[in-house]
């Protein structure tokens, strides 16, 4: 059997050495001398002019009118909403509970709160089972709950087979009202978020990315904030106990459930568990003021690098905007794809860039980032946002083109679909405009407003919201590489990202990038 193994392992090592000659020879050749002219008789047949007309005279049918199946919208007595999506394909059930509140209102002193109370409010467990306890309970019934948190809420959600619906949900609202939040899973993520702090100057890009939104918000904006190892330390459980106790209201809720139900029975079960949820206070917007930076040229210097991270920001617009749908296909027709201005002139043609892309960006409910981004080496750092301002510049001088025009409103419409390619996602944004208070008919507005967006509009929302010499121009790189080329662009100011030490450590215990 070995001797058999081992001539089977030669003879394909022949093979493939054969076969690498064989390519190197051909390809050998091919440099040396063009390829022959096949004779007319093998030439591949062209078509004519006639036949181009021809195929481009076939019709193509318009897009069919898009009716997602709609979820079933339900208040119970103490206002909290609930949506009822039927799917029948499988027989699984999940659901989402969202609860206003999140790290933008955390206390500046103790940022790293919701990502401790995210984790724990799983991990830790209720109070009648540890968390490992119910890892163990869902683990054998392919089953899962998960909470987490984001700037402006906290959500616990759950998965799991139809015939474990019952024994699942119950743990679900276990965990929803009496979640433990044990001192040992809250030591764990402090851990985890310490070393998570210490390894955030490694990378370029992620540098870039996180600088890039303190310029555009301002250092101290909620939406800009990072963890420390001080704030990170000064959470406590009672911080975790009081924040439960403060937003956990049904006022505060809005639950989602999706999959294999019967509407009536699926009703009865959660005004069982929900609606004798007594009312609370309900949670207020807050009011957060944006201060961008000014207008110039900002660096971070990362002497392990060979290129640069570039990125060029200022506030963007929120997606309530009227020209919301206007600046989508802006924003196609600059960054989106191959075919795209950005892609094609910086990358293909002028080869600047690594990456390259960016738009005014949209939020739900505050202002977005206008951001552009490029990644190029380190010799080419000015040259390349010469040329994505230059970009900038084209886009507010002249409108686009027909064709570009088209191609980015075929672009958005035909990859829409499968955004909402499923009634999960369907309800998902559906819960989304319940949050937010926008428009129930929002996501069938959309394909409409997309479509009747001209060329005049375009070159209106260009002029109005991108104004290059506005931004404010970060560059993360290597200063001995790039040497003076950013002084030829303007003053520079130079950041700091060394990171502050744990209280009580030396100051030398900083890490720098």
């Amino acid at each position: 059997m070995k001797d058999s193994m081992n001539r089977l392992i030669r003879s394909f090592a022949i093979f493939l050495m054969m076969s690498s000659i064989g390519l190197c020879t051909a390809a050998s050749q091919t440099a040396k001398e063009p390829a022959p002219v096949p004779k007319k008789s093998q030439q591949a047949p062209t078509q004519t002019k006639a036949q181009q007309n021809e195929v481009s005279r076939i019709a193509i049918p318009p897009l069919p009118k898009f009716e997602p199946q709609q979820p079933r919208r339900i208040v119970l007595n103490n206002g909290m909403v609930v949506f009822l999506q039927e799917n029948h394909e499988l027989p699984v059930v999940g659901g989402t509970l969202r609860v206003r509140g999140g790290s933008r209102v955390e206390p500046k002193e103790k940022t790293g709160l919701m990502d401790i109370y995210g984790t724990v409010w799983r991990t830790g467990g209720s109070k009648q089972r540890t968390g490992d306890e119910l890892d163990d309970f869902l683990e054998v019934r392919a089953a899962k709950i998960e909470t987490g948190s984001s700037d402006d809420s906290t959500s616990i959600s759950f998965n799991c087979l139809k015939g474990d619906f019952d024994q699942v949900f119950s743990a679900f609202r276990e965990l929803t009202f009496e979640p433990a939040f044990r001192d040992d899973k809250i030591d764990l993520i402090k851990k985890q978020l310490f070393a998570a702090i210490s390894r955030r100057n490694d990378d370029i890009d992620d540098i870039a990315g996180r600088e890039s939104v303190k310029l555009a918000y301002g250092a101290d904006n909620p939406y800009a904030r990072i963890d420390e190892y001080a704030t990170v330390l000064a959470v406590t459980r009672q911080d975790l106990l009081d924040w439960h106790a403060r937003f956990m209201h049904p006022e505060n809720a809005i639950l989602g459930i999706y999959g294999d139900f019967d509407p009536a029975q699926m009703e009865a079960a959660i005004r069982k568990a929900f609606e004798s949820w007594p009312k609370g206070t309900k949670a207020t917007d807050p009011n957060i003021e944006f201060q961008p930076a000014k207008p110039g040229i900002y660096f971070i210097a990362k002497e392990d690098v060979d290129q640069s991270s570039v990125q060029l920001v200022t506030l963007g617009i929120r997606r309530d905007n009227p020209d919301y749908f206007a600046v989508s296909v802006m924003n196609e027709i600059l960054s989106g794809g191959f075919a795209s201005r950005l892609f094609s002139n910086l990358r293909t043609k002028q080869g600047l860039a690594y990456s390259v892309g960016g738009g005014v960006g949209s939020a739900w409910d505050h202002l977005g980032i206008q951001q552009y981004s490029i990644g190029t080496k380190s010799e080419t750092t000015a040259k390349s946002i010469q040329s994505l301002k230059k970009e900038l510049a084209d886009l507010i001088a002249a409108p686009p083109t027909a064709e570009e025009l088209k191609r980015a409103k075929d672009s958005i419409l035909n990859s829409f679909v499968f955004n909402f390619d499923s009634k999960q996602k369907v309800l998902a944004e559906k819960m989304r405009y319940e949050f937010y208070g926008y428009p129930v008919d929002f996501l069938e507005r959309y394909r409409a407003a997309i479509d009747k967006v001209a060329v005049a509009d375009v070159l209106r929302v260009a002029q109005k919201y991108v104004h290059p010499d506005q931004l404010a121009i970060l560059v993360v790189g290597n200063p001995g590489e790039i040497g003076n080329q950013l002084a030829a662009l303007g003053a520079v100011t130079n950041i700091d990202i060394t990171i502050p030490p744990p209280p009580g450590a030396p100051a030398a215990a900083g890490v720098k990038p």
